[in-house]
């Protein structure tokens, strides 16, 4: 039978709908954003091109587009971005979300966490679990588990001692470190790990301690004369996961939800073991341009630590609300 153009057009909107129903998802975009340089072996930017990469492939419907070096956000706006659900993904050191919550100040406190082996066996105590339930209120989900050592750097001196920082304008990450740095007496300069390079040369800082990746990617070895490189006794570790929007993900399909964990579990497997790498790397990088590498003792970093007693533990155990349960529960892992 001869159809006219009318019951010709039916047939064509009707064939559309059917293939349309039959698709397991529409199309959809993800943003996810980060402050460090994209494709230049930052562990947190490969992390998340990890997971892109494998959500863009899955025939779920889903895809993720990745705004690295703070192009899309600048690294303090995306925890409020997050919460709103204005942005999907991040990888985020969470200490800068301890303005809003004062409790995520632990996941950057200097001497907490000692090395990659203690920060894996923190990820399964009851303290993660709460700052966990802190971030799940705000409506932020961890995707993968991120710790990463860091080390200090100065274009003065060595910094092994508390002593060493006297008179140096510092850059630290996080208001534990910043009120240490203070107590040992160096002046403190705030800014993100982006702006340390600039700082340092144009004579804002004299040093500053952030991660080993960022040590790396932001080429400041370029400025600097000396590296204290994390070793056994790494005064510095934070806590830098790779965050999703509660919002977001509880949008997604159970197939593309199924796609997105599976993909950050690898991604946080790469990063346990790229961590260790990263310090490697570090230091190689560093003697390779020429800067003098050190490592503290454990003497030296119980020197630190006593002063972060006096000033950061107990700040935050006096000034935040169940703020000395939450600090002793995080000790309290070996």
């Amino acid at each position: 039978m001869k159809l006219g153009k009318t019951q010709r057009l039916s047939v064509i909107l009707a064939a559309a709908f059917v293939a349309a129903s039959c698709s397991p998802t529409a199309d959809r975009e993800l943003t996810a954003s980060h402050q460090w340089p994209g494709g230049k072996g930052d562990i947190r930017d490969e992390m998340v091109q990890m997971i892109a990469r494998d959500v863009n492939n899955s025939n779920t419907g889903l895809k993720i587009k990745v705004y690295p070096g703070k192009s899309l956000y600048k690294p303090k706006e995306q925890w409020a971005a997050m919460t709103k659900g204005k942005l999907d993904m991040t990888a985020f050191p969470l200490a800068y979300a301890g303005g809003r919550h004062p409790e995520l100040n632990l996941t950057l406190m200097p001497g907490l966490v000692k090395n990659h082996d203690h920060a894996l066996r923190l990820n399964k105590s009851e303290f993660m679990n709460r700052i966990k339930a802190i971030m799940d209120e705000a409506g932020v989900m961890v995707l993968a588990d991120t710790w990463l050592a860091g080390g200090f750097v100065s274009k003065k001196n060595c910094i092994l001692e508390p002593d060493d920082v006297k008179g140096q304008a510092f850059r630290a990450a996080g208001k534990a470190f910043n009120q240490m740095l203070a107590g040992a007496g160096a002046s403190i300069t705030k800014m993100p790990s982006s702006e340390i390079y600039t700082g340092l040369q144009t004579g804002v800082l004299d040093g500053a301690n952030t991660s080993s990746a960022s040590l790396v990617s932001y080429r400041i070895y370029e400025q600097v004369t000396c590296l204290t490189a994390p070793g056994d006794n790494a005064l510095w570790v934070m806590y830098e996961p790779i965050l999703i929007s509660k919002k977001t993900f509880n949008s997604l399909t159970k197939e593309q939800q199924e796609v997105m964990l599976a993909s950050a579990k690898k991604a946080e497997i790469f990063a346990s073991e790229g961590a260790k790498k990263a310090d490697e790397k570090l230091v190689e990088t560093y003697k390779a341009a020429g800067v003098k590498v050190v490592t503290m003792t454990a003497e030296q970093a119980a020197m630190w630590r006593a002063i972060a007693d006096k000033t950061s533990y107990k700040d935050f155990a006096e000034k935040v609300e169940g703020g000395r349960e939450l600090l002793d529960m995080a000790l309290s892992v070996e």
